[in-house]
């Protein structure tokens, strides 16, 4: 296989626990590398839904080492909540290794996100209010609590007696709050010792010795490029680096040893939150996407908004993640329509100028427009194509131009939930086959 990562190209639900769970069949490790719960995946498995937020949908295959890696955020109780879920499903997690560096969310730190988002008023980001930003500010601020304190509950409680009191003074006369205790907190801590205790390990070094017995690792991302701390439509971001550069941070490796990075992109394109959205549909085709794709947040059950794909996001992502291939998701969606529209360039309405590439200041896009380019649709039934060549002509059409666009071949197509409605064009992982019908 190879060292691969598996990186969402707009802003994430993008499809990625599908094609994980596909390509997780040949790996050996899989690594969630950051982000926290605020992330969801869903992989459909002989018709049993299995929802993932912070554990590696990898776990599915057996003998398979899963990790959650040094730059996630863990909320013990949705990481419990899960465990249980996928035990109860009979899926064995003895494979299962969390970092120790880890840093987890407390309480508080919702009430913060939540906090932060009344104080912002028409300004909220749109957060999904479990926590995530001020995990990761106290991460960066360096008062953060990890894994590896629940199993010094000495060091935790001296951590929390310093810590607690400026939280408190925070909470009560910026937010008007509830205080917490540093007993009632490190009681919840406590509550979760066994459970970190069992998983914890030295992830860094497991996958050291991974990358010396050449075995096979994939690393999957949440939410998608355009929501990255640095490289997205800021300040409507996450607070982790979301492109491929983050599995290296995330993990602990070395740049050199990631040989393959695969993006992800729906057929069309849709958003969770605030923030700008040049190619939505506000409109009854934007909720008839919606609708037929089922758009609602893993997470949060929150709609998502719905718009035409957008090839200059798409060809950002190429650019800022070193996407050798893409896989393109719900193409069943628009089965129905008759016809489609992708959004080529941006104009800008003061001057005319057109954009091929997302502009660099999120300034700009108060003034540009997207550029459409219209493709009739195939009103034919996808779901249970089996190869490219078998897709109605109108649809081939259709994901040649996408190709085109964005400048790198498309491998895989999803035609449905199901692991089975999946046609590989071409191997993802060893390279392309076949040349772009034209050159960008």
């Amino acid at each position: 296989m190879a060292n691969v990562v598996l990186i969402g190209a707009q802003w994430g639900d993008e499809g990625k626990a599908k094609v994980t769970d596909l390509l997780s069949k040949n790996a050996d490790v899989v690594v969630r590398m950051q982000g926290g719960c605020n992330a969801g995946h869903t992989v459909v498995v002989d018709g049993v839904k299995f929802k993932f937020h912070l554990i590696p949908s990898g776990i599915l295959y057996k003998n398979k080492t899963c990790i959650i890696a040094d730059g996630t955020v863990i909320n013990p109780d949705v990481l419990k909540e899960e465990i249980n879920d996928l035990k109860n499903k009979g899926i064995s997690l003895d494979n299962l290794f969390i970092s120790p560096k880890a840093h987890i969310t407390l309480p508080y730190h919702i009430d913060f996100d939540m906090g932060n988002e009344k104080l912002l008023g028409k300004k909220k980001i749109g957060t999904t209010h479990k926590g995530i930003g001020p995990t990761y500010a106290d991460k960066y601020s360096r008062t953060g609590i990890r894994v590896e304190d629940f199993s010094e509950p000495k060091v935790l409680r001296e951590k929390l007696e310093w810590i607690v009191p400026v939280k408190n003074t925070l909470l009560t006369n910026l937010y008007g709050m509830k205080s917490y205790t540093v007993d009632e907190l490190f009681d919840w801590c406590m509550n979760y010792q066994d459970m970190f205790r069992q998983y914890m390990s030295d992830t860094a070094y497991l996958l050291s010795c991974a990358l010396k017995k050449r075995e096979n690792i994939l690393f999957e991302g949440a939410q998608g490029t355009m929501l990255d701390i640095d490289h997205g439509t800021y300040p409507f971001v996450t607070s982790s680096n979301s492109i491929s550069g983050g599995a290296c941070t995330g993990a602990g490796i070395g740049p050199s040893y990631i040989d393959r990075v695969i993006g992800i992109s729906k057929a069309y394109i849709t958003r969770v939150g605030e923030g700008p959205f040049l190619t939505e549909l506000s409109d009854e085709t934007g909720m008839k996407i919606q609708e037929i794709g089922a758009e609602f947040g893993t997470t949060t059950g929150r709609p998502r908004r719905c718009g035409w794909f957008d090839a200059t996001v798409s060809r950002y992502a190429v650019q800022l993640n070193s996407i050798d291939c893409m896989a393109i998701t719900k193409l069943d969606v628009f089965d129905s329509f008759k016809e489609i529209k992708v959004c080529v360039a941006y104009r800008d309405t003061r001057d005319d100028t057109l954009y091929s590439m997302y502009p660099s200041s999120s300034h700009t896009l108060k003034y540009v427009v997207p550029v459409y380019e219209t493709f009739a649709g195939w009103q034919t039934d996808t779901s249970n194509v089996k190869h490219f060549e078998e897709l109605p002509e109108n649809a081939k059409k259709y994901l040649n131009k996408i190709e085109e666009l964005i400048g790198v071949p498309i491998a895989i197509v999803s035609i449905g939930a199901n692991r089975d409605q999946t046609i590989v064009i071409e191997d993802p992982i060893h390279g392309p086959k076949r040349e772009l019908l034209t050159k960008v």
